[in-house]
């Protein structure tokens, strides 16, 4: 067993979350804005940026952090999910809350929430979501741990995410859009973006990174018919600086720190936004912003880790849009013509034809296994299905254990003279395990 989950505060912060993990999303405000009153409205207590998009909000509040805390505030940082502890998703100055304090935090939450009234006559409506209960946590320690400034990352969507209850931010973002959660949030770029955009405000700047003209078109009218004054943002160009990769937007230079090609895009907005700070008089020098850049950190993003000291690539890549950029980032820096082992676990509940589709190429092989504890695609009907998906692949098995799938995949390929790389992905909750596993 891991440190993680030996740790005997540990387990009771999974004891007071375990019941309510089957309640799922609500996508609604009204229950939030109860406990939160109940809280004494915590979220209104500090100044906070607020972040969407489909794909790069972690990014994005992974730089904003890092630079504002080189500016010299204390930044407090909020996003979903975690991988390996509940802790990770609610940071002060880019360290996790404690242990202890996160379970004072949700002991303060579920207090409050026993005072809520059911909602039609209905005893369980009134029972908070286990996103709803983290998300209050986090906004009780930001209120009572005298922050500065608060970075908020959307869970789902936008308009109706439990982190939608400010308003009046400092400044809000859309960094990108595409087809993913269609079950929740609409079925085209449109739909998605106008949940996305909902977290703009009347007279607060709105940024945007490259959106496809659909929901660009959408952005655009939300913003306008609210008169939230919106900056569009190209992404980044790339700078070679001392035979370094740099990246430069805005008139600003900086080493990028995470890497991908999208990151010239999450980069750029979170530039943007830096500037909007500065706009309103927050002291953020050229040098903070390149120092910071340069610290920022973001796991189980193109994350390069080790099994039994191989080096092996994880990445989330959960949708169609996270898997071409792995994919590109694969076949800009990884070895030609060797051909690619992908160990893959996918939730039911996304578009696992499409990611397939897009991460295989002939030659390569595929590796499922089960995402641990949670509702994944059977890892035999993965392999069962790869071949109309994506033919002439070298190898397509599934495991019931992802040690045995990782041990299998790093056994040497003699056929082409040389080990294969590997790369794990498919879901930022099996990230977590393998990542649990490594401890």
């Amino acid at each position: 067993m891991s440190p993680a989950t030996d740790h005997p505060i540990h387990q009771q912060i999974q004891d007071r979350l375990a019941p309510f993990k089957p309640s799922g999303v609500y996508l609604g405000l009204d229950r939030m804005k109860r406990l939160l009153a109940a809280l004494d409205n915590p979220q209104n207590k500090m100044p906070m940026v607020h972040i969407a998009g489909t794909n790069g909000k972690g990014s994005v509040c992974a730089y904003l952090t890092s630079v504002l805390t080189e500016a010299g505030y204390r930044v407090g940082c909020y996003t979903s999910p975690h991988l390996v502890h509940w802790t990770e998703r609610v940071q002060v100055g880019r360290a996790p809350i404690t242990s202890q304090r996160l379970l004072t935090a949700i002991d303060t939450v579920l207090e409050a929430a026993k005072t809520l009234p059911p909602d039609c006559g209905d005893p369980t409506a009134g029972v908070p979501t286990l996103y709803e209960i983290m998300t209050a946590a986090a906004w009780w320690h930001f209120a009572t741990t005298s922050l500065d400034i608060a970075v908020m990352e959307v869970g789902l969507g936008g308009r109706l995410d439990a982190t939608n209850v400010c308003d009046r931010p400092l400044a809000t973002a859309v960094v990108s859009i595409s087809l993913d959660h269609q079950q929740a949030l609409g079925d085209t770029l449109g739909k998605i973006a106008g949940e996305k955009a909902g977290i703009f405000k009347q007279n607060c700047p709105a940024v945007v990174g490259p959106l496809p003209q659909e929901a660009l078109a959408v952005t655009r009218a939300i913003a306008q018919n609210i008169q939230a004054p919106l900056t569009e943002i190209p992404p980044a160009k790339p700078v070679n600086k001392n035979g370094q990769p740099h990246a430069k937007s805005q008139g600003i230079t900086y080493p990028l720190a995470l890497a991908g090609e999208f990151q010239w895009a999450n980069s750029a907005v979170a530039i943007a936004l830096l500037h909007c700070l500065r706009d309103q008089g927050w002291e953020i020098s050229d040098d903070a912003i390149i120092t910071g850049m340069g610290k920022a950190q973001w796991a189980g993003r193109l994350q390069w880790s080790h099994w039994k000291n191989q080096p092996l690539l994880i990445d989330g890549a959960h949708n169609p849009a996270a898997a071409q950029c792995l994919r590109q980032y694969a076949d800009n820096t990884l070895r030609k013509n060797s051909g690619v082992t992908w160990v893959v676990g996918i939730l039911a509940t996304k578009d696992y034809r499409q990611v397939l589709r897009t991460i295989l190429q002939p030659g390569d092989r595929l590796l499922t296994v089960p995402v641990p504890s949670h509702a994944g695609v059977d890892p035999r009907e993965l392999c069962e299905r790869v071949n109309s998906l994506c033919p002439y692949l070298d190898e397509s098995r599934s495991f019931e254990h992802l040690p045995e799938a990782l041990d299998h995949g790093f056994h040497r390929d003699f056929s082409n003279g040389g080990d294969r790389p590997v790369i794990l992905c498919g879901s930022l909750y099996l990230l977590g395990h393998f990542l649990e596993l490594s401890q």
